[in-house]
C-alpha cells in the first residue's frame, strides 16, 4: 500500500517537472528568438547595406549607398484614392490584399538613387574647370532606356563646337548598366547624373508603379466600382514622363547645389534628339538678340518638327505664341521663366493630360500672367531621331538610318551653319492673338495620387 502511494507521488513529482522544464525551455527560446532576428523589413535593408559596402570597397567609383538605403526607404505621400468613401474602406477592411514585400534589390536601387542625388558629384569637374564659367549653358537630358538613341546624342554633343564650356545633366528614370555607360563616356564636358526617385522601376508593386490592387488601365469608372479597387474613384494612369519632368525640373533649379546661383540658361532635350554642331553659337546669339529686341521671350526654341531647307533661312529666327506641337524640342528655359511655373502647380499637376507639354500648354491660356512668347529658329538646330518613342509604334528602331538622314542636312547645308547674326523676320504684334488652348484633353492623369504626388516635389526633395 505505502509502496503504491509512493509510485504515485513520484510519478505526479515525474510529470511537474517535465512540464515546468517544457514551459521553461518554450520561454528561453522565445527570448533567443527575439534578441537575434530582425524585423522583416529591415532584413533587405541590411543585407543592403553590406552588399553595397563591400562591392563599393573594391571601385572607387561605386558611391557609398550605405547610410542611404534606410534614409531612402521612406515612401512616397499616402495618399488613398477612396478617402471620401469611408463605407468603402470598411468593406476593404475585411477583403485587405496584403501589400507585396519590397525586393531586395529594389531597396538596393533606392539607396544608391537616393546617394546619387544627395552627392551630386560632377565627372570631368576639374578637367574641364577653366573652360566653363559660372554662368555657362546647362544642357539637361531626360533619359528613359533608349541607349542607342542616347549614343546618337551624345556623339552629335561630341561634335558641337564649344561644347566644353556646358555642363551636361543627365535625368535618369531608369537604372541601366548599359545607360550608365554611355553616359560614363562622355569625356569633352562637365556631367552630373541626377534620378528621378519616384520611377515604376523603384516602386515595381506599389504606387507610383503599378499596385496590384489598382484597377486595370483604361476602365470604365463603373467597372472600377464594381471591381472594388483601390483608385476606383480615379482609375486612370499614365504617367511617369509627365512626373519626371515636372521632379526634374524642380530638382535643377531648387536641388542641384552648383545650380543654386545659376542666372542663365538651361536647354532641355531628350535621349532620343540630335544637335547641330553650331548650336552652342546659335543659343549665343539668339540670348543676346532676346535681351535687345525681345525682352519679353519666355522661351527660347532650337527648331520644330518640319526639317525645313537651311538656305536663306540658317540666320532667321521668329517669334510666335508658344505651341506643344511645335516647340516643346529644344527648349530653353531661364529661372524667371521656371518661377512662373512654380505658381501654376497646381494647374499644371491636376490637368487631365498625361502628356507634359500639353499641360504646358493648358498653363499659358489658364494660369500663367500671359501667354508664352517663344523665339524659335526657323532653321533647326535639333533633330527628333525617335523612331519609337511613346508615341511612334514603329516594328522596328533604327537609329542609324535617322542618324544618316539627319547628317545628310547639316552636310548639304554646311555652309550655312554658324551665321554671323541673326534677323527677327515674323513677330507677333503687341496687342496680337494671345496664346493657344489645347484642342483636347489627352487624359491618362485622372488618378487623384498622381495629382497629389506631382504637388509634393518642391517639399520632398
Amino acid at each position: 500500500m505505502r509502496f503504491r502511494i509512493y509510485k504515485r507521488k513520484v510519478v505526479i513529482l515525474t510529470v511537474v517537472v517535465v512540464v515546468c522544464g517544457l514551459a521553461f525551455w518554450s520561454s528561453g527560446r522565445q527570448k533567443k528568438s527575439d534578441s537575434g532576428s530582425f524585423p522583416k523589413e529591415m532584413e533587405p535593408a541590411r543585407r543592403s547595406s553590406s552588399s553595397i559596402s563591400s562591392s563599393s570597397s573594391n571601385n572607387n567609383n561605386q558611391v557609398q549607398a550605405t547610410p542611404a538605403v534606410s534614409r531612402a526607404s521612406v515612401l512616397p505621400p499616402v495618399i488613398h484614392a477612396n478617402e471620401t468613401h469611408p463605407e468603402k474602406e470598411k468593406e476593404k477592411d475585411k477583403e485587405k490584399v496584403a501589400r507585396p514585400e519590397v525586393d531586395k534589390d529594389t531597396l538596393v536601387y533606392r539607396g544608391i538613387v537616393f546617394q546619387l542625388n544627395f552627392d551630386q558629384t560632377i565627372r570631368n569637374k576639374e578637367k574641364f574647370k577653366a573652360a566653363r564659367h559660372k554662368d555657362d549653358l546647362v544642357v539637361v537630358v531626360q533619359v528613359h532606356n533608349r541607349p542607342d538613341y542616347l549614343k546618337l546624342l551624345v556623339d552629335s554633343l561630341q561634335k558641337a563646337k564649344g561644347v566644353e564650356s556646358i555642363l551636361l545633366i543627365f535625368s535618369h528614370d531608369f537604372w541601366s548598366p548599359e545607360i550608365n555607360q554611355v553616359v560614363a563616356s562622355v569625356d569633352f564636358c562637365q556631367v552630373l547624373q541626377i534620378f528621378f526617385p519616384f520611377s515604376i522601376q523603384l516602386y515595381p508593386q506599389e504606387f507610383p508603379g503599378n499596385d496590384p490592387r489598382d484597377c486595370p488601365r483604361d476602365i470604365p469608372k463603373e467597372d472600377a466600382l464594381k471591381l472594388g479597387c483601390i483608385n476606383a474613384e480615379y482609375p486612370d494612369s499614365f504617367s511617369q514622363t509627365k512626373h519626371h519632368w515636372w521632379w526634374k525640373l524642380h530638382f535643377l533649379w531648387d536641388r542641384v547645389c552648383v545650380l543654386k546661383d545659376h542666372k542663365s540658361l538651361v536647354l532641355l532635350i531628350e535621349e532620343d534628339h540630335f544637335l547641330s554642331p553650331d548650336f552652342l553659337h546659335l543659343l549665343k546669339l539668339m540670348s543676346a538678340l532676346k535681351r535687345e529686341q525681345c525682352s519679353d521671350c519666355d522661351i527660347l526654341s532650337l527648331g520644330s518638327y518640319s526639317h525645313i531647307g537651311y538656305s536663306s533661312k540658317a540666320n532667321k529666327v521668329e517669334v510666335k505664341a508658344w505651341k506643344s506641337t511645335e516647340h516643346n524640342m529644344g527648349m530653353v528655359l531661364s529661372r524667371e521663366t521656371y518661377q512662373k511655373l512654380i505658381h501654376c502647380t497646381n494647374a499644371f499637376c491636376t490637368y487631365d493630360d498625361y502628356n507634359w507639354d500639353w499641360s504646358l500648354q493648358h498653363l499659358t491660356v489658364t494660369c500663367l500672367p500671359s501667354y508664352w512668347k517663344v523665339m524659335v529658329s526657323e532653321a533647326p538646330r535639333v533633330f527628333h531621331a525617335g523612331d519609337c518613342g511613346m508615341h511612334h509604334k514603329k516594328s522596328a528602331c533604327m537609329p542609324v538610318s535617322q542618324k544618316t538622314k539627319i547628317e545628310n542636312i547639316l552636310q548639304s547645308s554646311g555652309n550655312q551653319l554658324f551665321p554671323k547674326n541673326l534677323l527677327i523676320t515674323k513677330r507677333l504684334p503687341a496687342n496680337g492673338a494671345g496664346g493657344v488652348a489645347p484642342h483636347v484633353k489627352n487624359g491618362g492623369w485622372g488618378d487623384i495620387r498622381d495629382h497629389e504626388l506631382c504637388k509634393s516635389y518642391l517639399r520632398l526633395q
